[in-house]
Parts: structure tokens; sequence; C-alpha cells
């Protein structure tokens, strides 16, 4: 199992810091940085102003969201930060969700999962540098009956494939992402509930794709790569309690009530009246309440809290539930906070003896 670090969104007057948080994580050799955008700040371009300032870690989009660009934009982007970065980038995509989707991007979440194919497809054929066609319920390239002719990228990424990762969560988006991709991006990853939640249906979309097994959890060389907070103590219980908020704002507030991702994953691993709970009282706007509606054990199931003997533990569950990059993303607002986590981080996979 390798260690990688979420940086999560750029902003919040954090970015001096977010970069020296790189900077820590590639000294101390965690295999790849991770940048997400929402609607604010662009994966893209944090990705570039890291990459030029690292050396070893590869830096990856957590992702780049489907209705924010074209596919064949989404090539160029790819191939260029692979180019600029030495062969260090990964693609990182996902659909985002309705309200960013319709709100922010004016396009309609419908057909997510056609959709993500379609967009891998794309992809796929434009970075093999091959004249670009397609006909596709979602895209037709070239137009028809108009100038438009099939075009070849002209940018050489470093690398042949630059790898690709889907963000999933729900059973059908697991199976394809088996299928399609060569690694997941995951949320409130679960050792304890792993199989039933995620691993069955990404072995069921390798074993479809003809893609074979073996190798961890039975997927071969498949790229599971969940993103864990973390906080280093000895109160255990303090520490789960300040991902409360998070939990709940996930759980309860990410998407609407009849579809919330977050809200269905925490009750196929057994929530179901307090995933429930937590939705009424945080759409009602009552936050305080639903963030102490989480149970304590889903916190604690879900995030590296402790000493690091502790999140050692933790880790070889982790990897022993099929996780081969874990990525953390170390609890604080100060840099000196974070950092230590980075440094734990090490420590502790060092003693869970799984590196």
């Amino acid at each position: 199992m390798r260690l990688g670090i979420n940086l999560g969104y750029w902003g919040a007057g954090m970015d001096a810091d977010n970069l020296a948080v790189a900077q820590e994580a590639d000294r101390l050799g965690y295999s790849v940085c991770w940048a997400a955008e929402a609607y604010g700040s662009d994966a893209p371009t944090v990705l570039s102003w890291v990459a030029a300032q690292t050396e070893r870690i590869d830096v990856g989009s957590g992702i780049f969201q489907i209705p924010a660009r074209t596919p064949a934009m989404t090539a160029m982007t790819a191939a260029t930060l692979d180019s600029l970065s030495g062969g260090r980038f990964r693609l990182g995509l996902g659909v985002s969700g309705p309200q960013v989707s319709e709100g922010w991007y004016g396009v309609k979440f419908d057909k997510p999962l056609s959709r993500t194919r379609e967009y891998v497809e794309i992809i796929r054929k434009a970075m093999s540098r091959e004249r670009l066609s397609h006909q596709g319920r979602h895209w037709t390239l070239p137009l028809p009956d108009g100038p438009g002719k099939p075009i070849k990228l002209t940018v050489h990424p470093v690398r042949e494939e630059i790898p690709l990762y889907i963000a999933a969560i729900g059973p059908k988006n697991l199976e394809q992402t088996g299928e399609i991709a060569d690694g997941a991006l995951l949320i409130f990853y679960s050792p304890e509930h792993a199989e039933e939640t995620t691993l069955q249906y990404l072995r069921a979309g390798r074993e479809k794709a003809g893609k074979g097994t073996g190798g961890s959890g039975g997927l071969g060389d498949f790229d599971v790569c969940p993103t864990v907070p973390m906080a280093v103590g000895e109160d255990v219980r303090a520490l789960a309690d300040q991902f409360r908020p998070y939990t709940a704002l996930y759980v309860g507030g990410m998407g609407s009530r009849k579809q919330n991702f977050y809200n269905r994953l925490a009750q196929r691993m057994g929530y179901e009246k307090e995933a429930a709970e937590i939705q009424d009282k945080y759409l009602a706007g009552e936050k305080d309440a639903a963030a102490a509606a989480v149970p304590h054990e889903l916190i604690d199931s879900t995030t590296l809290v402790g000493p690091v003997d502790r999140i050692a533990d933790r880790m070889r569950a982790y990897a022993e539930a099929g996780v081969t990059t874990l990525s953390l993303a170390p609890a604080g607002f100060a840099l000196e906070e974070r950092i230590a986590g980075l440094r734990a981080g090490v420590e502790a996979l060092e003693r869970a003896g799984v590196a």
C-alpha cells in the first residue's frame, strides 16, 4: 500500500500552506498529491503550480468535473500536464452532482453512467493520438454536415497511457469504474464494510472487462484509492468529533433529499436510521444537531484517528480491505499540524508493515 495526500479545495487562505504540504509529501516519498475542484479554484492550474515545485510525487485531479469540460479539452489538459510534469500526472474524473452540474455549469445531470463511459472513450481515443471521431448518445465528433473533420492531438504525453481514475460511490458506478478505469477515487471507505459496499462491484466490472483477478482484493493492478481524514493524538473520541461536521455535510447536506450518494452509502453500511436523521436535521438547517447525530462508529471506521500505533493498526485493515493507495487528509488549519500528520502517516505505514 502506498500513501497519497489530498489537498482538497484550493483557497480559504491556505494556498501557500498547501504548496508546503505537497513539497513535504514529495520529500517524504508520498506517491501522489490530489487537488479537487467544485465551484472555486480549478484543479489544472493548482496541479501545474504544484508539479512545477515538486520533483517526484505524482499530481492527480481528484477530480476534474465532467460537466465542466468537453472530453477533448480534458484530453488536451491531461496530455499537457503529463508533459509539463515529466510523466507525473494522474487523471481523475467525476460527474459532480446535480446542483453543481445544472446550477454552475448549465449541464443537465442525466444518464451519468453512459455520459461517463462516452467521456472516457473519447479521452482515451484522443490521447492515443489517433484521429478523433465518435458517434454516441452524448457527443458526435466531428459534427455532421459541417466543416469539421477528425483531428489528431498534437501534444505528446510522456507516457503511452495516463492512469485514469473515476470517483465512484454507487454500485452501478463502481462496477463501470472497475470495467473502464485504472483506479477508483473513493470516500467514506470503511474496511469493515469494503466488500459489500465497494469491492464486489469493482471486481464485477474487472471481470466484465476480462481484466483478470489476483492482486489486492482480487482486482489485479487496479488502484483502490480512498481519501481518509486523519488526526493524531491520544483522545480518540475528541479527535473523531472534529470530523462530525464534515460527515454531516456529506451524509446530510450534499445533494437533494432524493439524490444524495453519500447518504445512500451510509445506509448500505448499516446506518439507515441514522442517515435519515442526519439528513432531516441538516436539511432543516439544524447543522449542529445533524453533526451530533453522526454515530461515532461511522466516523471511526472511515477515518484514521488516535495515536500512531492505532493508526498503524487501521492502516493494516485498509490494506487487507483492498486499498492500494491510501490518500490522507490530515486535520488542522495550521501548517505545523498538517506537516506533523504527514510525518505520522509515514511512521504509521512503516509500523503497519504494509508498504
